[in-house]
């Protein structure tokens, strides 16, 4: 299909017609995807006829410069990275060793427009967390019950006027995830409908006044692998959102 297949093409639409101002120069959300693929077609190794292993543990260092413009996509980067790895690794038939990590690293030697990536077959351990996404910002729900609302005394604090002081919560005992209308004046919608009460899987949407809050259930991994040399302290790893233990 040329230079950019259907894996890239994802990205770009998803990610790049979003952000198309931000990256007037330099990397390109697009070409961390190629570069990501083009590293996991090259590492491919037969294992069985039915088995073809390639890396899960993704090292991306980029340029200062570089890194501090990915920096400004927060999540949607890593969300997206991650689906497309999981999509082609499916499409192509591939399988990990273990959950998919991708870090995000500066690189000083780099210069603006170029990237790296380093890749390995790492078993990890997997424990799972609940975030909510609200306006582009991820909220970990580090509580079993956390209150979101406009007023200071919630735990999650929105400015939106449509919502009451202490809106919403959402309970979470590390497997299963529900959210309750503290009696709000305008109601609360999950997924569009009016609730009162009612059980969350990831990706719901629940909607307080204007405000949509998106519940994730995340991965976290800690790979087996030890630090590169070089590499600022200051990296991002995404991890997948899908398959957690409420899908």
């Amino acid at each position: 299909m040329g230079l950019l297949d259907s894996f890239e093409k994802g990205l770009e639409r998803a990610v790049n017609g979003a952000f198309a101002k931000t990256f007037r120069s330099g990397i390109q959300p697009v070409e961390i995807a190629s570069a990501l693929k083009s590293e996991m077609d090259k590492k491919a190794a037969v294992v069985s006829r039915e088995r073809i292993l390639v890396p899960n543990s993704f090292d991306v260092r980029l340029s200062a410069a570089d890194d501090a413009k990915m920096s400004a996509l927060g999540p949607a980067l890593g969300d997206e990275l991650n689906a497309l790895v999981q999509k082609h690794a499916t499409s192509q038939g591939y399988s990990f060793a273990g959950p998919v990590s991708i870090t995000v690293a500066r690189d000083d030697s780099l210069s603006t427009g170029t990237l790296r990536v380093d890749s390995q077959s790492a078993e990890g351990r997997v424990s799972w967390k609940a975030v909510v996404d609200i306006a582009g910002t991820r909220h970990p729900l580090s509580a079993a019950r956390t209150v979101i609302g406009r007023g200071s005394d919630a735990d999650i604090t929105i400015a939106d006027t449509g919502t009451s002081r202490r809106h919403v919560e959402i309970l979470w005992d590390g497997e299963r995830a529900m959210v309750r209308d503290l009696q709000s004046t305008n109601g609360t919608k999950l997924n569009g409908n009016p609730v009162k009460e009612a059980g969350l899987t990831p990706d719901s949407t629940v909607t307080i006044g204007r405000t949509n809050i998106v519940f994730r259930v995340v991965p976290q991994t800690t790979p087996r692998r030890p630090t590169a040399d070089g590499v600022s302290d200051a990296t991002r790893v995404f991890t997948p959102e899908e398959g957690g233990p409420l899908a």
